[in-house]
């Protein structure tokens, strides 16, 4: 039987205790042998001896360099482009380096691919669920409720069977070749953030299947806290925060909202500003949950 050529794609910078963690997990786990993986990650000037040290622990690794300005999109993107150089692959492999995959993550995706097949006839995209040290899911897979002028996101929990979702994220997601040759990878307006999602509903209007693959894949801990900065902090730093990459990224945030829910958009213009200028304000609806997201 021919081989099936995968190439496993991760991003890091400054968390080699985490980096390494995942790694090791990723080895461990079950891989069936008529799957060749090849291996990618782009160390984004880690100062902590990431990169020195996955290649010491994991020589099958090829690690790529980047100046620390990458963050995660950047870094994940720069990985991508380096595989699809070196060959033409039959599906990409994302994983965030924060997540402790467990040994049947693999066997839960193809599961995913083999009901997509038969369901739609397509190779797709799937994503893995995670859960925190509790249990609770943390990330996967999402259906939108869209009320046009609002959006709700609703994250599925996983089942026995595969679901079908909207929005897939990307700390454990399997990207066809198929999907690949028809969309591209990463939108490069994103740096970090978000273009996981746009990535998703990209392939929904061109009817590319996502899935949310069965079972639960590995552990990961939301790291998404608090997306605004209190009235503690001064308005320079509050607006420094709006317009940062791993803060509001305010120009990429309306990109996107734009791009798939423009009758959304005055509504977050308006979140956005409202975060930053009167936080107060903010901290109060959400706490009464007068408003989503």
């Amino acid at each position: 039987m021919k081989k099936r050529d995968i190439a496993v794609l991760l991003t890091c910078h400054n968390r080699k205790a985490k980096t390494i963690g995942s790694l090791a997990s990723l080895f461990q786990a079950t891989i069936p042998q008529e799957y060749q993986l090849d291996f990618y990650l782009t160390d984004d000037g880690s100062t902590d001896g990431t990169g020195d040290a996955v290649e010491e622990l994991f020589p099958q690794v090829r690690v790529i360099r980047g100046d620390g300005n990458l963050f995660w999109a950047g870094g994940m993107s720069l990985a991508w482009e380096t595989a699809m150089q070196e060959k033409s692959y039959d599906a990409y492999l994302l994983l965030n380096d924060d997540v402790e995959l467990y040994p049947d993550f693999f066997m839960n995706l193809l599961e995913a691919e083999a009901y997509s097949l038969k369901e739609t006839g397509k190779r797709g995209i799937y994503s893995g669920a995670t859960v925190d040290k509790n249990g609770e899911v943390t990330y996967g897979g999402s259906k939108v409720n869209n009320y046009l002028l609002i959006v709700r996101l609703n994250m599925l929990a996983p089942t026995k069977q595969p679901q079908v979702c909207d929005i897939t994220n990307a700390n454990v997601l399997w990207v066809s070749k198929e999907v690949v040759d028809k969309i591209g990878i990463f939108d490069y307006h994103f740096t970090h953030g978000i273009a996981d999602y746009d990535y998703s509903f990209h392939a929904k209007k061109k009817k590319i299947p996502l899935f949310l693959a069965p079972g639960i894949c590995g552990e990961c801990t939301d790291d998404h806290q608090k997306n605004w900065k209190s009235n503690q902090y001064t308005l320079k730093e509050r607006i420094a925060y709006l317009k940062s990459p791993k803060g509001l990224a305010y120009d990429e945030y309306l990109y996107y909202i734009g791009k798939h829910f423009p009758l959304f958009l005055p509504y977050s213009f308006m979140m956005l500003w409202i975060k930053t200028l009167f936080p107060t304000i903010w901290d109060r609806t959400k706490k009464n949950k007068k408003i989503p997201l």
